[in-house]
């Protein structure tokens, strides 16, 4: 009777020690997909940033040399990316092909200017900044006219923004459930052997003692979860880098790394807080109080 007994103990806590992993393993899974997804953005969004361009058109009597010296100290600027010199017999060839016509017959002159397009760093492609470098360019005696979409600017900016906020509340959301979710397993799992940690506590165990095993325990848990959490998403990417290559998500080692890592951060931490208060409140009950 005692052995049968034993085997339902036995088998009722590997009961309990799988739901807390698949329960942690599923939570996990979503925190890294969403974790991938906030990551990525940012890259998407900086991607499409540093496609804007600012054209600083050249007065007419500027110098091949000045040309070439403006060039070299615009490029040495923190705030850019990349500097393209377009002479106007280019940006003429260019305007023809976009027109269908050639211009130049019935004008008998070319009235475009030499100009150097300036692809600005993603943290500088903003309303207020690209004032402050139009502003900046203007003042310089070389330079005729700056130009740039501000409207497209402006709306890059405000939707980047956007995005922005509501992924992060959707973070915050997900992250409260994985919070409630795990802490919900754990205490599920704690609560089982209550009686456990009160008799050990009656033969004179300090809560010190009494806590560590299961603390130590509830975070090799999380941890296996965290390592499934981490399979499942390797699968994941795998097939969503396979039909989709442009997102460049199984290349990106820095984003995997990361998303991994806080997976097993968020592993380790929420189990050993959960593991904590649950093992604290059932020592601070009276015996009688733990049949309730």
């Amino acid at each position: 009777m005692t052995t049968s007994f034993d085997s339902f103990q036995k088998r009722r806590l590997q009961s309990s020690y799988i739901s807390v992993v698949v329960s942690i393993a599923l939570v996990l899974f979503m925190i890294g997909v969403l974790g991938l997804v906030l990551l990525k953005s940012t890259k998407v969004a900086n991607h499409f940033k540093e496609k804007v361009v600012m054209t600083l058109f050249l007065k007419d009597e500027v110098t091949n040399e000045s040309v070439k010296k403006l060039k070299e100290s615009i490029q040495k600027e923190t705030f850019v990316n990349k500097v393209i010199y377009i002479p106007k017999e280019e940006a003429a060839k260019e305007y023809k092909k976009d027109l269908g016509e050639d211009f130049l017959q019935f004008l008998g002159d070319n009235p475009l200017k030499n100009g150097i397009d300036i692809y600005l760093k993603a943290d500088y492609v903003t309303p207020e900044k690209m004032t402050e470098l139009e502003e900046a360019f203007e003042k310089n005696k070389f330079i005729a006219e700056v130009n740039y979409d501000k409207p497209l600017v402006q709306l890059l900016t405000k939707n980047i923004q956007r995005i922005s906020f509501w992924l992060l509340v959707l973070s915050g959301f997900f992250g409260l459930v994985a919070i409630i979710l795990i802490n919900s397993s754990i205490r599920l799992s704690i609560y089982s052997k209550r009686f456990n940690i009160k008799t050990m506590q009656m033969v004179g165990a300090t809560k010190s003692f009494i806590r560590k095993p299961f603390i130590w325990q509830s975070i090799r848990l999380g941890l296996l979860g965290a390592f499934i959490a981490i399979s499942g998403l390797t699968v994941l990417i795998y097939y969503v880098d396979k039909y989709i290559p442009t997102l460049e998500l199984f290349t990106d080692y820095v984003a995997l790394g990361y998303v991994a890592g806080g997976i097993i951060l968020i592993a380790f931490f929420i189990t050993w807080i959960s593991t904590f208060f649950a093992t604290q409140r059932f020592l601070n009950l009276q015996t009688n109080d733990l049949y309730y």
